[in-house]
């Protein structure tokens, strides 16, 4: 809003007249607005900017609307009922977009939600209750009981036990205090971020206690954030992060094109989607696509099956026993991969450059709505460095005065390509 107060640009955009100091609406209008602009809308608005490009590349000539057959002459009755063939490479992959969280620790998550507790009793509590005294909750010792252990580099591991018994003591004795003073007439009013806390809380103490109890540290649904407890753990197995907390998505890409085919927060198998991201190719495209290149975990009998009963290669090696001359395999099997770097590249590109290695939203929705606009900013910026370099080429026969060859392309696109990639 300040910038919108502040630039008249901004001002000409949305259809002011003039130049104005005061705010053209209330702040909160932007807010009901953008979670308008769920994840559902914004999923069908990727769709249209994707399947716009690819219906042209990839239409069949014996579909209503395709190009004509070359000679004027329509195709037989018979071809019309034919089983369409396979067309086009499927590139699966998933990848998680952590959120903007410290990383969690159980005896950090303890002593947060202590300390928010604290808080809580602070707005509870008054003079009119008629208690005697406001009821204890030995703030200062357990922040020095917290602080004895957080400031060690490598406490060991009997003594972190030790010091999250000592703060789940202390947060089972706030969480009785405030118990006891909503029971209590004339209490303070907590706000409604405070009763959602208080919500999360009394949940992370439950699992932390049963944790504490069985000697664990796996819990079903587990809390890794008090701000935002729909975050969950995700195991990836990566070198630079064994686990992340964010949202899990499962992206299927067609020449260059991200689709969002699964976005969940809680951890999935990325396996059980292929199915699913195939039947969504042909429901864009009319056919099930020649190839699917995806990574191992794709692999299992479920998948195999399901690709060979609808003519579908899946890439990797095949199951059995492998032949003599292994050659051939292997040369495809790296040819694969090669053009599945694609995919992986895609994800590299969002995270340092689009924002997809960190969400700042806090809410849910918002957040969702955020992973969804960075991947449809990425295939409109593929879109568009489309059209500018057949706007290019376009420029080029011009030049040439008819249509270039190979070289003269190579020529000159080869910088182009540099700064604005394949088209």
């Amino acid at each position: 809003m300040e910038q919108i107060t502040e630039n008249p640009y901004l001002q000409y955009f949305i259809g002011l007249e003039k130049y104005q100091i005061e705010p053209p609406f209330d702040p909160s209008l932007m807010v009901h607005f953008r979670k308008r602009l769920d994840k559902e809308t914004l999923n069908k608005i990727n769709e249209l900017i994707c399947r716009g490009k690819q219906t042209k590349k990839l239409k069949d000539p014996d579909e209503p609307g395709g190009p004509p057959h070359p000679g004027g002459t329509p195709p037989e009755q018979g071809s019309k009922t034919a089983k369409p063939t396979n067309k086009g490479k499927l590139l699966l992959d998933a990848t998680c977009a952590p959120a903007d969280i410290r990383y969690p620790t159980d005896l950090s998550l303890l002593n947060e939600a202590r300390e928010k507790t604290e808080k809580i009793i602070d707005t509870l509590y008054h003079t009119g209750l008629g208690l005697k005294r406001k009821p204890r909750t030995y703030r200062q010792n357990a922040r020095r009981d917290y602080l004895k252990i957080a400031k060690q580099k490598k406490p060991r591991g009997k003594a972190i036990r030790k010091a999250i018994g000592k703060q789940l003591s202390y947060l089972c004795r706030n969480l009785k205090t405030i118990d006891s003073l909503l029971n209590l007439e004339g209490h303070g009013n907590l706000s409604a971020r405070q009763s959602r806390e208080l919500a999360t809380i009394r949940t992370l103490y439950s699992q932390q206690q049963e944790m504490y109890t069985n000697k664990t540290h796996q819990i079903k649904d587990r809390i890794v954030s008090i701000c935002q407890p729909h975050i969950r753990p995700i195991v990836r197995g990566k070198a630079k992060a064994n686990t992340e907390f964010g949202a899990k998505v499962a992206v299927s890409m067609v020449d260059g094109y991200f689709y969002i085919d699964h976005l969940s927060w809680d951890s999935f198998n990325e396996s059980c989607e292929l199915q699913k991201a195939v039947e969504n190719y042909k429901e864009r495209f009319g056919f099930y696509p020649k190839a699917i290149l995806a990574d191992k975990i794709y692999r299992n009998r479920d998948n195999r099956s399901y690709c060979k009963k609808n003519g579908v290669r899946l890439s990797g090696p095949p199951l059995g026993r492998p032949p003599r001359d292994d050659r051939p395999n292997k040369e495809l099997e790296k040819r694969d991969m090669k053009e599945r770097n694609e995919i992986e590249g895609g994800f590299g590109v969002g995270k340092r450059r689009y924002g997809l290695a960190r969400i700042m939203a806090r809410l849910k929705e918002t957040a969702e709505s955020v992973i969804m606009l960075q991947f449809l900013v990425m295939n409109l910026d593929r879109r568009l460095r489309s059209l500018f370099c057949h706007f290019l080429y376009t420029l080029l026969e011009g030049i040439f005065g008819q249509k270039a060859d190979k070289k003269q392309s190579a020529m000159f696109f080869k910088p182009l390509r540099v700064n604005f990639g394949s088209y």
